[in-house]
This record gives structure tokens, C-alpha cells and sequence, in this order.
């Protein structure tokens, strides 16, 4: 090769070699380039499972109660001290039971006002109570739409089936809904001083009168009762209806109609005529104000048919043997039941009939309109748990257990006024008072002021026509 083709070749192998350089990559920095400012740049978040959202706290609600009770009332001689000191005990277990929850509010009602209270509230679209202690009949709340049907509901609760049928039947409408839950069913028996009836209490209408005529030489009553036309015309259930249905008498014709003026009516009538006139009871049986009881307490009289709750409002009493209990508390009867001066039997039935017995529910009902239900619904089925049932029942119902199982309980098995109560009750016919009439409380004091004329009043001859007014008078309105 000359030498021009060798200048030739080596001046293309430089220009390849420069044009393979122009091409190479360029090296890496020697110094990271600057970042972009931090405020370009927001930091990355944590992913949201490591950071458990916030509850909100759990809204306590009120549970609010009508009771004839007042816990703030700390008066151990007061007529209501039971009841007051049970919501006492009671109501700070519920709040702890349901801490976080719910809260139990009492709003304490006058017992011969509750009823009307609570229509007017609930027809006003005004506040009415989420639990309402119901302890007559439901009829006139029925009438006026002021109470929830808990039918359907009671049936799925685990108590139910246990209740007793008479007692869910005084909680039954004419509808046939449940408006209330029995807790404690309230009888009427009779209370009897054994140191006047030594020989026991009469069974028949013409011992009754035997003995009554010997107590009456003896200085002493055989008897005392409600018979006023006081309170609304209560004593048309407290004792009259007592000695009426053992004639086998009744104030309704069991479909809705009132049905004074009958055979056996009418005989139960004469019967009280005669014990009135021949003073086998105290004139104060027509005094009202509760004045008829005083002859209970000391003993005076050696009877005295009345509801089976009344005995936590009798003390301060002298036993036929001059022993006091005068503790001014419900701790008096209890002592003299113990002590066998107090016993309770039926009253006495006339020739072919069943010593008669009224009924009514210490019941729980929840208002129309109540704003806690579901709270309702929690309170009703603490209350009827085995933990809380002996004690509601012992302080506040007052009465026998609806529950059936529950009369084997500690607490009722060695009650003896529970035990008694029990036997009474299952010798006799028990309903309530009011039958099928849909208007108790119209009924009521008209029944009452046709009794206490035809006993206290009238002649034997006017008793048909007194009866038959009243009859016809509220029959009017059906």
C-alpha cells in the first residue's frame, strides 16, 4: 500500500472512532441533582388501617317511669314507704345493669290521678312515660288509644309462657291485645284477726251471722269494708264486690253491658242491709277517706275484705290480745302474720255458690307515643328476670306471682302471707271487678252510688229500681 492509501485508512478509522464517542452515554453525576422543595411534595400518608377510625360515645338514654312511688321520699311512715324505698334499692342496679345505656328516671304520680294523666297527655300528643305502672283495668285506655299492644312482642320474650292465664287476662283488652304485662296479680281476700274468729273464719252466710251476733255482745265487730262513694267509687271493687260475687252476683252481663238488678245481687245486697242495720260493722264503713280501716287496726273488727296489697299500708295495729305492732311500717303486718294473729281466708259463700274473688294486675304497660320503647322493652324484661322478679313483686305488686314457677322460690316459698294468698285464690272465683264493661271508669261510680243507696238509703222495695237506674244509665252510652 503507498503511502496516500494509508493516510487514507487511518483518517476514516479517527472519524469512526469519533463518531462511536458522539454516541457513547454520558457518565453518571459525581452529585445527586437538588430535590423540589418540600412543600411540592407531600409526604406520603399511612395507610388508614394502621389508624383506627374515632367512635363517637354511645348516647345514654333516659327510661322514664310512672310509678306511684317516690324514691326522694324517705318518710319510713309514709303509706307508699315500700315502694319508695324498692326504687330506692332498684333503680341504681338498672343503671349500673345498663351502664352506658340506659338510665331510669322515676316521675312519681298520685295514684287516683295517674289514669287520666296519661289519656289527656297521650291524646294531647304531649310527653308521656315510656313505662306506666298499671294496677287497674286497661279497658278505658283501650277505649282511648293510649297504650301500645304487646302482644306480638310478649309472646317471644322466654317469660310468657309461664304467666298465669287469669292474670294476662286482666291485662287483655275486649279486642283481645295485650296492653299490659302482669307482674303481680292483686286479689281480694279477706284479713282476719284469729283472736276474733278462734274457731276460724265463717265458711257459710248463716255462720258468718252466728258469729257476727256473738262479737256484737262481746263489744266487737264482726266486719269492716269500703262502702263510701269516696275515691271515685272505688269500694265498688275493695270489698262489696267481694261479698257480692259469693252470692254469685256481678256488675256486667259479659257482653259489654252493666247488669245490676239480679237475683243474686239482689240477695248479697240484703245480706249487707242486714249486717249494716243489726251493727255487726262500724258506721264508719260509710265515711270514706280510708275511715273504715281504723276498726281493722285496732282490732275492733274482726274482719276486713280488701285487696291483698293493701297490707303495706297497714301498721301501727293492735292484736284482739291488746299486742301492739307499732312500728309504723310494713314490717307491722308481716310480724303479726308470723305470729299467727293475722291469717286471710275467702269470705264466706251463699248455699250452692263460690266464694267470690276480684282481680286486678300490677302490671307494666308502655304508653302510645313513648319515646324510649326499645328501652321499655329492656326495663320490662330486667324487671321479669329471676334476679329482679321476687323483688318487684314483694315491694311493689305486692301481690301473688304471675310468674307460676315463681311461687317455688326462695322468696314466696316461706311467705306466709304469699302461701296463704295462694290457697285463697284457689278456692275461689277470681276476675276482675269490671267484667266486660269497656268503660270502667264511668262504670265504676255509678255502681257504687246505686250499692250505697240500696244498702244505706232506700227501702227493700226501691232496691230494684236504683239498680235498674244505674244500669240503664251507663248502658246508654254503649
Amino acid at each position: 500500500m503507498n503511502t496516500k492509501s494509508k493516510l487514507t485508512t487511518l483518517l476514516s478509522f479517527l472519524l469512526v472512532l469519533g463518531l462511536l464517542a458522539a454516541c457513547a452515554p454520558a457518565p453518571a453525576p459525581t452529585q445527586a441533582p437538588a430535590e423540589k422543595p418540600a412543600a411540592t411534595q407531600p409526604p406520603a400518608e399511612k395507610p388508614a388501617a394502621t389508624q383506627p377510625p374515632t367512635e363517637a360515645p354511645a348516647e345514654v338514654k333516659d327510661v322514664v317511669t310512672w310509678f306511684q312511688y317516690d324514691a326522694e321520699n324517705m318518710d319510713e311512715k309514709a303509706n307508699e314507704a315500700v315502694g319508695n324505698a324498692y326504687l330506692r334499692a332498684t333503680m341504681p342496679l338498672f343503671n349500673k345493669a345498663f351502664a352506658g345505656k340506659l338510665n331510669w328516671v322515676n316521675q312519681p304520680k298520685a295514684f287516683d290521678k295517674m289514669e287520666a294523666e296519661l289519656i289527656n297527655l297521650a291524646q294531647g300528643g304531649g310527653d308521656v312515660p315510656d313505662i306506666y305502672e298499671l294496677f287497674n283495668s286497661v279497658n278505658n285506655f283501650e277505649r282511648n288509644g293510649t297504650l301500645q299492644d304487646l302482644s306480638e312482642w310478649a309472646k317471644a320474650q322466654p317469660w310468657y309462657k309461664d304467666l298465669d292465664s287469669s292474670a294476662l287476662q286482666a291485662c287483655t283488652g275486649t279486642d283481645g291485645k295485650l296492653y299490659c304485662i302482669p307482674l303481680a296479680q292483686r286479689p281480694q281476700v279477706v284479713f282476719v284477726w284469729t283472736g276474733r274468729f278462734p274457731n276460724g273464719y265463717p265458711t257459710t252466710i248463716d255462720d258468718f251471722l252466728a258469729q257476727a251476733e256473738a262479737l256484737k255482745k262481746e263489744g266487737h265487730y264482726a266486719i269492716t269494708f269500703f262502702g263510701s262513694t269516696d275515691k271515685g267509687g272505688s269500694g265498688a271493687y275493695r270489698g262489696l264486690n267481694t261479698m257480692i260475687t259469693s252470692f254469685g252476683g256481678r256488675y256486667d252481663d259479659g257482653k259489654g253491658n252493666m247488669l245490676l238488678n239480679t237475683p243474686e245481687n239482689l240477695a248479697a245486697i240484703r245480706f249487707i242491709r242486714e249486717i249494716v242495720a243489726k251493727g255487726y260493722a262500724p258506721d264508719t264503713v260509710f265515711a270514706g277517706g280510708f275511715e273504715e280501716e281504723a276498726s281493722y287496726m285496732d282490732s275492733s273488727a274482726g274482719s276486713f275484705p280488701t285487696g291483698l296489697h293493701s297490707w303495706k299500708f297497714q301498721n301501727n295495729m293492735t292484736a284482739p290480745d291488746g299486742k301492739k305492732y307499732d312500728t309504723g311500717t310494713f314490717e307491722d303486718p308481716l310480724n303479726a302474720f308470723k305470729d299467727g294473729e293475722l291469717v286471710l281466708a275467702h269470705f264466706p259463700a251463699a248455699p250452692g255458690k263460690t266464694p267470690g274473688c276480684g282481680t286486678l294486675p300490677e302490671a307494666l304497660a308502655i304508653p302510645v307515643g313513648a319515646k324510649n320503647t326499645q328501652g321499655a322493652y329492656d326495663f320490662i324484661n330486667w324487671i321479669m328476670s329471676p334476679e329482679q322478679y321476687p323483688a318487684f313483686v314483694t315491694n311493689v305488686g305486692g301481690g301473688l306471682p304471675t310468674l307460676k314457677t315463681a311461687l317455688t322460690d326462695p322468696t314466696f316459698a316461706d311467705d306466709v302471707i304469699i302461701q296463704q294468698a295462694a290457697k285463697v285464690v284457689s278456692e275461689s272465683a277470681c276476675r276482675p271487678w269490671f267484667g266486660s264493661l269497656a268503660r270502667p271508669s264511668e262504670a265504676q261510680p255509678l255502681i257504687m252510688n246505686a250499692l250505697y243507696k240500696a244498702i244505706k238509703e232506700v227501702g227493700d222495695d226501691q232496691i230494684e229500681g236504683v239498680l235498674t237506674q244505674a244500669q240503664e244509665e251507663y248502658n246508654a252510652g254503649n
